[in-house]
């Protein structure tokens, strides 16, 4: 890894030093995860950042409510009410129970907000906040990542969080009786020779919904990261190599040529991965609704 490397580090080493999270147990010890699922050892950075963005994002709601006015709207306020009749409109689209949108259409919003801000800071420098983490703990080999939703751990919790809620909104809308019923007689019917068969389903139903949202957003995000890290390579061999004669040269001219349409290309994908996130949780808790 680059931290136990003499002098620079290799593209290898960069990447992988890039790619490792600052990960501490409940005594807030140093770790290193060995595991795939170890639910001793947490990624603090993570857990900052997404704390930190989501305290942002509802301040920044907060602020919009606050000094909303019924005369002709400012900027700010105007973006914010397209923002909020948008998600509105897609929220009476898909769950037509009025009492149900009172909760599920701020929370819609909150997500779609939450998700974007964490999405956005895979736009700054890759080096910039790691660096600036690594001057201020006085240690140069130190981990931090900064985008949150590249890290499988926060969108699995998400998508979790997601199902807890559909879970709720059943019960809450169809009972305990009715909803237990449902476990066991959708899709194949009520016939009781098929109830493990349907419940056998309907766990796998519930299974692949969560495990998928979580895995497309982490997906598209720890790609995107991955191409800019790609792209600060070839930064990194112009600033060493500034030849015109050498291939260090051009590849410092694809270094800004690439970092540029990928920037611009990577804020489609930050937008479209928190409303695809934020619809597709308003479908599923719009299906918690449904009886079958």
């Amino acid at each position: 890894m680059a931290a136990e490397s003499v002098g620079a580090p290799t593209a290898g080493e960069y990447i992988q030093h890039h790619l490792h999270h600052l990960q501490k147990d409940f005594a807030f010890n140093d770790v290193v995860q060995k595991k795939i699922v170890d639910f001793g050892v947490f990624n603090l950075d993570s857990v900052f950042w997404s704390v930190l963005l989501g305290v942002i994002g509802c301040f920044v709601m907060w602020r919009a409510a606050r000094h909303a006015t019924a005369g002709v709207p400012g900027r700010f306020q105007a973006a914010m009410e397209i923002l909020v009749e948008m998600v509105d409109n897609q929220a009476k689209g898909v769950i037509h129970n009025e009492k149900s949108r009172r909760l599920v259409g701020p929370l819609a919003l909150t997500v779609f907000v939450w998700i974007f801000l964490m999405n956005a800071m895979d736009m700054l420098p890759v080096d910039l906040l790691p660096m600036a983490y690594q001057y201020a703990v006085g240690d140069h080999h130190a981990f931090q990542r900064v985008v949150p939703t590249a890290d499988l751990s926060t969108t699995l919790g998400l998508s979790v969080s997601v199902l807890l809620v559909c879970i709720v909104y059943s019960l809450k809308i169809k009972g305990l009786g009715g909803w237990s019923h449902e476990l066991v007689t959708a899709p194949f019917g009520a016939n009781p020779i098929l109830w493990p068969i349907n419940f056998l389903m309907q766990i796998i139903e519930f299974v692949a919904k969560t495990v998928s949202h979580g895995m497309r957003l982490f997906g598209n995000m720890f790609a995107g990261e991955l191409v800019f890290m790609l792209i600060a390579l070839m930064g990194g061999v112009w600033a060493w190599q500034f030849n015109p004669l050498s291939g260090g040269f051009w590849l410092g001219i694809g270094h800004v040529i690439a970092g540029s349409v990928w920037a611009i290309f990577h804020i489609l994908i930050i937008t479209l991965q928190a409303f695809i996130f934020m619809m597709l949780t308003l479908i599923y808790v719009g299906q918690a609704h449904d009886a079958h």
